[in-house]
């Protein structure tokens, strides 16, 4: 009985060890395997916020369409793979990329530091800054004049970064949303001085809101930034994909077709 008993035990974890061993195969530095689409290709899931248009919006059958959706379909085209798009929120698409349940972050992310400390970036392949967006009629004209001033942002957007450096991160001033267009909106309403937001996605909002009454500020205090692809820290193989592919749109002019600017590369 012991006898059978101890070779029972032993099936039983030889077993175990066996399903480990596959589990341990089918992970990959990016948290799950991408799935294969019908013609073989692997399907990577983007993750996107999308109200930050001209990158990310939703045409009117609900897909996501915009300049991050075309490059990113560019390179997906030179390297031989498929994206399959999520509109999930904007603090979402950091979250999901962590805990592997999405392959890429594309939503106009803003490269920097500290993003970086969790994350990973592709080259840089959109340059942006801030503007502060008023009412036509308001006497602001510098980020300097905000500093005791209410400000609305997108949350954990660099906008939200920079109204914190200028007032401080605890500030009772500094209202954050989800998105920039209800950001712009609360300015509007009334409820805040100024809004903060990056250049093309503010004069996006003007363009399709034309009778609103606002004035853009420009302000050398902000630094220029730069857009990235975000992968999970240490997925080297997809990042290396995104790059190549990225270069590659760069040298033969698409990337440029497509954002409709020469972009100049971070110094």
């Amino acid at each position: 009985m012991k006898k059978s008993l101890s070779m029972i035990l032993m099936i039983v974890a030889a077993f175990a060890l066996v399903l480990a061993g596959c589990g341990a195969k089918e992970k990959t530095s990016s948290g799950s395997e991408p799935s294969a689409g019908e013609d073989g290709k692997k399907v990577y899931k983007v993750g996107t916020e999308a109200t930050f248009a001209p990158f990310e919006s939703l045409d009117d059958k609900g897909n996501v369409v915009g300049i991050d959706v075309d490059i990113l379909q560019a390179i997906a085209d030179e390297m031989g793979f498929e994206v399959e798009w999520q509109n999930i929120g904007w603090e979402p698409v950091f979250q999901t990329i962590k805990n592997g349940e999405t392959d890429i972050g594309a939503s106009g992310i803003t490269i920097n530091e500290k993003r970086k400390e969790s994350f990973d970036f592709t080259e840089p392949y959109y340059e942006s800054q801030l503007l502060i967006v008023v009412k036509e009629d308001s006497k602001i004209k510098s980020l300097a004049e905000l500093k005791d001033k209410k400000i609305s942002v997108q949350i954990n957007a660099t906008g939200h970064e920079a109204a914190k450096k200028l007032q401080g991160e605890s500030s009772t001033n500094i209202l954050a949303f989800e998105n920039q267009p209800i950001a712009i909106q609360e300015m509007l309403n009334g409820n805040v001085d100024a809004a903060i937001g990056d250049n093309a996605v503010v004069y996006e909002y003007i363009k399709a809101h034309p009778n609103e009454k606002l004035k853009v500020i420009e302000d050398d205090a902000f630094e220029k930034e730069y857009y990235g692809f975000m992968v999970q820290k240490g997925n080297t193989e997809l990042l290396n994909l995104l790059n190549e592919g990225l270069k590659k749109i760069k040298e033969n002019g698409k990337l440029k077709e497509i954002t409709g600017t020469e972009f100049k590369e971070k110094k």
